[in-house]
Formats: structure tokens, C-alpha cells, sequence
């Protein structure tokens, strides 16, 4: 039997004890980075949410094996919150309309979520009304069945079947009044177990997962009383992708205890936590490098290099990448390269190889 397949399956219940000292764990760590957000200056707190809401919609998106443009999203974050950012470049309208849905959901969190904030939301990430090739259900609930299968062909496996589609409106009106009511429910395990309780459910014909971490992120900055995102719970879930899928599966296949799934959200969330000091880290290193460089005479290519570089480069950053890049001939590239080796921001990577690679000079 599936969890759903139980009389009053949504009346969830947890061990107490356990789940209480994983959230003070959470709690912890989240009052800490909080904390250190609060010493930032207006700058360095716009550039640490503009990176986190770009990673966290492309992580969110990875999960679903989709892999997005990050300068078209970072862009597209930045056009809608008024953010001046650089190098800001053209995004397409399926990023858009991710980007739309996310800041709806954390920039106006105190808001109720209804039927039609849902349907909006899957229509934003469907623009076209199809998905993978294939016509979907957009603004709706789906009228299918809905199964998660993995195997070849004659093999399946069945992960787990959702609800028929019949059951679908009604049990989304008890989820939705529940999420929307007052309770003594901690916000953050409201965040657990409304996450859970939705990708049950899975109402849509496809977006459930994404719509399902999007809610996370309502409830977390509910928790947080902040528009403000400085810690992306989709990066951690991506990196925790098997475990994940596995603890959900066990979770969908049992009764209405949930103590397993809370305990595996809170401990993959204070992950996350932890793991935003690196990202902070980062930010304030590129603050302190431009405000070093402040009075370094740099032309436009070079600082939009350095942009890509301190904000996380892939790869080797080679002459021609640079050219690339940066719209310009080798010879230009390598001018722009030699002078700021002059000026001890750039020099040779110590390992060399065939081509010559550029690092900053930390």
C-alpha cells in the first residue's frame, strides 16, 4: 500500500524527541547565518541573494535533469529585483518564467497559497505547454494517472502511483487549508512536511518536484521572516539526489509516520546552512577584491572576466576562452591577460601543460 491508500493518510505523525533536536540543530545554524547576514553592508546582501536564488533555480532544475544558463538566470533575477548587476545578458522566456514563479513564492511568502497561485506558478513554468516533447496539462490539475517508474521497457519498476486524479481537488483543498491555517506546527517542519505531503499528492501533469521545493522555499522564508535568500535547500537536495528519492519512496510506502522523511529534510537543510558560510566566503572575497581594485585601471573586457572568474569560472581560464568570451581577437585577449598579470591581480597557473592557464592572484 502507498501512504495515500490509508484512511486519513495526511493525518501525520512524528517521534517528537528526535525530530526536535534535529530542528534545534537547524535552528542553531540558521539563527548563526542570519547573524552574519545582518553585518553585511546593502551590496555584499543584494550579490548573496542574487547568487543563491541563481543557484537555487538551477539546482532545482538539475534535479529534474535540466541544465539551465546560469548568466540567463543570474540576469533574469537580477531585471526583476532591480539589482545592477554586470554583464547582465538576454533570457529566455522558460527562465523567466522560473525566475517568476521562485520570487513570487519567497519575495511574497506572507501571501496564502491558493489554487490559482498554483496554477499561475505551473504556467509560468510551462510557457509553451509542452515538456520533454510532449503536451501537457497547463493551470490544471491533471486528469491522468500518475506513476514514478524507472527500468528499460518490460522491466519497469514502479517507485510509487499518486492518487487518482479524481481524488486530486480534494485532497488539495485539505492540503492547501492546512498550509494556509494557523498551527502550533514549527514553520520549518511545516516546510518538511508540506514538501512531502504535496509531491504525494504530485496534482500536475509534470512540475511537481519543482513546485513542490518551491513551496520549501515560501515556507523556509516564512521561518526566516525575510525576503532575503541566503541558503539554497534545492543545491543541497541535488547533492543528496539518491538519498533523497530513496527516503521519499520509503516514506510514500509506509503508514503516516513521517519521522524518517522530517529527519532526513532537517539534517539535508542544516547541510545547506553550513554550507552557505562557504558561499558567503566567496562574496565577501569578491567585495575585497574589488574594493582592493578599486582605483586599478581596468577596461570593460577585463572586468567582466574577472566578474566570471571570482563568481565561480568552469574550467581553465585560457587566452582564447577569454577571446571567446569576451568578443575580442587572441591578440587582445592576451594584452588584456599580460596586463593584469602586470598589475598582480592574474598570473600562469604553476602546472602548465599544453596550453597556458591564468588564475587569480589570491
Amino acid at each position: 500500500m502507498f501512504i495515500h491508500e490509508h484512511l486519513d493518510w495526511f493525518c501525520f505523525h512524528y517521534d517528537k524527541k528526535e525530530v526536535l533536536s534535529a530542528l534545534a540543530n537547524v535552528r542553531y545554524y540558521q539563527g548563526k547565518i542570519i547573524g552574519k547576514m545582518d553585518s553585511l553592508g546593502f551590496f555584499l546582501k543584494e550579490e548573496a541573494l542574487l547568487s543563491t536564488l541563481t543557484f537555487d533555480i538551477i539546482k532545482s532544475s538539475e534535479i529534474e535533469g535540466e541544465n539551465l544558463n546560469k548568466q540567463e538566470v543570474r540576469s533574469s533575477i537580477a531585471r526583476r529585483l532591480g539589482i545592477n548587476a554586470s554583464g547582465l545578458v538576454n533570457s529566455s522566456r522558460d527562465i523567466d518564467g522560473l525566475v517568476e514563479m521562485m520570487l513570487d513564492a519567497t519575495q511574497n511568502y506572507k501571501s496564502p497559497l491558493t489554487e490559482e497561485r498554483l496554477f499561475s506558478w505551473h504556467s509560468c513554468l510551462f510557457p509553451s505547454g509542452w515538456s520533454s516533447g510532449h503536451k501537457i496539462e497547463i493551470g490544471k490539475y491533471r486528469s491522468g494517472e500518475m506513476q514514478v517508474v524507472s527500468g528499460a521497457m518490460g522491466k519497469e519498476r514502479i517507485h510509487y502511483e499518486a492518487p487518482k486524479p479524481e481524488r486530486v481537488e480534494k485532497e488539495m483543498l485539505y492540503f492547501l487549508e492546512w498550509l494556509n491555517g494557523e498551527t502550533e506546527v514549527d514553520s520549518i517542519l511545516k516546510a518538511a512536511i508540506a514538501h512531502f505531503w504535496f509531491i504525494t499528492i504530485h496534482p500536475f501533469d509534470d512540475g511537481n518536484g519543482r513546485i513542490a521545493r518551491a513551496i520549501t522555499d515560501m515556507l523556509l522564508s516564512r521561518s526566516d521572516n525575510s525576503t532575503q535568500r541566503f541558503y539554497s535547500m534545492s543545491t543541497q537536495i541535488l547533492n543528496e539526489r539518491k538519498e533523497y528519492y530513496m527516503v521519499l519512496e520509503l516514506s510514500q510506502r509506509g503508514d503516516n509516520d513521517i519521522t524518517k522523511w522530517i529527519i532526513w529534510f532537517l539534517n539535508c537543510l542544516n547541510t545547506a546552512l553550513i554550507s552557505t558560510e562557504t558561499m558567503l566566503e566567496s562574496i565577501l572575497f569578491k567585495a575585497k577584491f574589488w574594493e582592493i581594485n578599486s582605483k586599478t585601471i581596468i577596461n570593460e573586457r577585463q572586468k567582466l572576466m574577472l566578474n566570471k572568474v571570482l563568481d565561480g569560472f568552469e574550467g581553465k581560464l585560457t587566452s582564447s576562452k577569454w577571446a571567446k568570451i569576451s568578443k575580442c581577437s587572441n591578440d587582445t585577449a592576451l594584452r588584456d591577460i599580460q596586463d593584469l598579470i602586470s598589475k598582480n591581480i592574474l598570473r600562469k597557473e604553476p602546472q602548465g601543460g599544453r596550453s597556458t592557464n591564468y588564475e587569480l592572484v589570491k
